[in-house]
């Protein structure tokens, strides 16, 4: 279940407030061979460095197969479950977009990630819509560069 719907709401006054500041960092996740599978069979992308751990260690300076870009960056949704509050009259929250979006470090399987996220930008375009802007940082258990970093937009709306 999203622990965020566990929380109390907050104001959209307090949530404005947050702007500049670290919101919080979410719980690990294991990136495993079997998420990995998963994903690929989704998406359609069976490219040997993601699903053939053989040769990936033959033949790639990874030593194992690594996750898709794509696959870590979906991950980003449960985690701002986990650490960004709802704010008081919600109706409802859409993806808008990435104004930035690099991947940094390869996620080897068997690695766990979890995310950062800071609160850049939180301004009202219309009286009942929300333009709201997080700087994420998915790290990469004992690794030092992180896995992504990405400015994420959403839409959030009120009744």
């Amino acid at each position: 279940m999203n622990e965020v719907w566990k929380k109390p709401p907050v104001s959209l006054e307090t949530y404005q407030g947050m702007v500049g500041k670290e919101i919080g960092v979410s719980s690990w996740h294991l990136i495993d061979q079997k998420r990995i599978n998963l994903y690929a069979d989704v998406i359609e992308d069976h490219q040997f460095i993601h699903v053939d751990p053989e040769r990936a260690k033959r033949e790639t300076s990874f030593g194992t197969t690594v996750a898709h870009g794509f696959l870590t960056m979906s991950l980003m949704s449960i985690m701002s479950y986990e650490v960004m509050p709802v704010i008081e009259g919600t109706t409802m929250g859409v993806n808008y977009g990435f104004d930035k979006l690099r991947f940094i470090s390869p996620v080897r399987s068997g690695k766990r990630v979890r995310g950062r996220f800071t609160l850049a930008e939180a301004k009202l375009r219309k009286p009942a819509e929300l333009l709201s802007r997080t700087s994420v940082t998915v790290e990469i258990e004992g690794e030092e560069k992180p896995a992504l970093v990405a400015d994420w937009i959403g839409l959030i709306y009120f009744a």
